[in-house]
């Protein structure tokens, strides 16, 4: 038996070019695979790392080490407070209440500029008071008159009551002479006896008449004098509140200090009082403030007010002059909160910060900014030992 020949397939032909066969096109599926794979191996291996050298640098590094570094922090802890600065000596000004007169404005005609610095006793403003002065004149006349006309009603009733008496004692005389005439009626005649007799009561009449109205002559003048002594007294005082609101329109510094303005509704706008302009009675208008002793009031809210205590220091700064830095310390704390705009239960409370030293450009009025160092507090706060740590 014969094999059958095997197929020869030719040197120059290869599976590929064999009919019906065709290459498949490449695919970087599995490439893009396996190089995620590799950087989440990287990833992950270089966070173990970290954290190793981490737990090691902890475990190397002592506990005074770790507290140097907290105080070191705390170290830059500053509390930053807006408020007002304001003179701890100071006098306000108010247009005066004159008494007995309601007047609705005063009008400025002096006024010392705002700045200045006085003395105690200077002239600081005075008003118009023409109208005080001319009611004291006014007065001052009446009263004169009126003294005048109490004098000469005196005078009157001096001579009255001599003329009075002098008639008084005649009719005592008289009624003197009839009761010794009645002791001759046993010797004299019927006719004489009866005539002593009506002498007699005649004069006991006038006598008795004459010491009634004598009382009443005097009582009558002392009430007429009364009612002018009234009148005069009445007329002083009106005359010496005169002179007393015409002293009131001239206004003198209480103490040494400089010359504030304050901001005030005048005319229609807000502004500051100048010569010529009106004010109201009882308006602050000016202050005489002492520069060489200042302060800052603040408020503090709730979460901060725990962190403050007396005697801290602070930097105020200026906010018209941000090159103007003064140390500080807090001098009070408000022991009760005031009620915010929003809630009542958010408190705020008032704190007052001593600015030590002055400079003229610091002056009531102007908006600051006090820095308090609240690290100290915090530290002690801090080393202060916990409730039930048994230290």
């Amino acid at each position: 038996m014969h094999s059958a020949p095997a197929a020869v397939t030719p040197e120059h032909e290869s599976p590929l070019d064999q009919p019906g066969t065709q290459p498949e096109p490449p695919t970087n599926d599995g490439a893009r695979s396996g190089w995620l794979r590799a950087w989440m191996v990287i990833a992950a291996a270089a966070a173990i790392v970290i954290a190793i050298l981490f737990a090691a640098h902890r475990t190397r590094t002592p506990a005074s080490s770790a507290t140097s570094i907290s105080v070191s922090a705390n170290a830059n802890q500053v509390l930053r407070l807006k408020g007002t600065t304001e003179a701890v000596q100071a006098r306000a000004i108010l247009a005066p209440l004159l008494a007995g007169q309601s007047v609705p404005t005063l009008t400025i005609i002096h006024l010392t500029p705002a700045g200045s610095r006085v003395k105690k006793g200077d002239l600081l403003v005075e008003f118009d008071r023409q109208a005080q002065m001319r009611d004291f004149v006014d007065k001052q006349a009446d009263y004169s008159k009126l003294v005048d006309q109490v004098a000469e009603e005196q005078a009157k009733e001096n001579a009255a009551r001599a003329k009075d008496e002098t008639e008084l004692k005649t009719a005592e005389d008289n009624l003197r002479k009839a009761e010794l005439e009645m002791q001759k009626t046993e010797i004299v005649s019927r006719i004489d006896a009866e005539k002593n007799q009506e002498n007699l009561d005649e004069a006991k009449a006038t006598f008795e008449q004459l010491h009634q109205t004598f009382d009443l002559k005097r009582k009558a003048a002392l009430a007429a004098i009364r009612i002018l002594e009234i009148q005069r007294d009445r007329t002083q005082q009106t005359m010496t509140h005169a002179q007393a609101n015409a002293d009131l329109m001239q206004i003198k510094s209480p103490l040494d200090g400089v010359v504030v303005l304050n901001t005030i509704w005048k005319q229609g706008t807000m502004g500051e009082v100048q010569e010529g302009d009106q004010v109201r009675p009882g308006v602050p208008f000016m202050q005489v403030v002492n520069p060489s002793l200042m302060q800052v009031r603040v408020m503090a809210n709730q979460q901060d007010f725990p962190s403050l205590q007396v005697g801290q220091t602070a930097k105020v700064r200026l906010d018209a002059y941000p090159d103007l830095v003064f140390a500080a310390k807090l001098d009070q704390l408000a022991p009760i909160g005031e009620g915010g705009d929003f809630s009542n239960k958010l408190r705020s409370f008032v704190v007052i910060v001593a600015i030590e030293g002055n400079d003229p450009k610091l002056m009531p009025d102007l908006s600051a900014a006090v820095d308090v160092d609240v690290a100290k507090q915090n530290a002690v706060s801090s080393a202060a030992p916990k409730p039930g740590s048994g230290s």
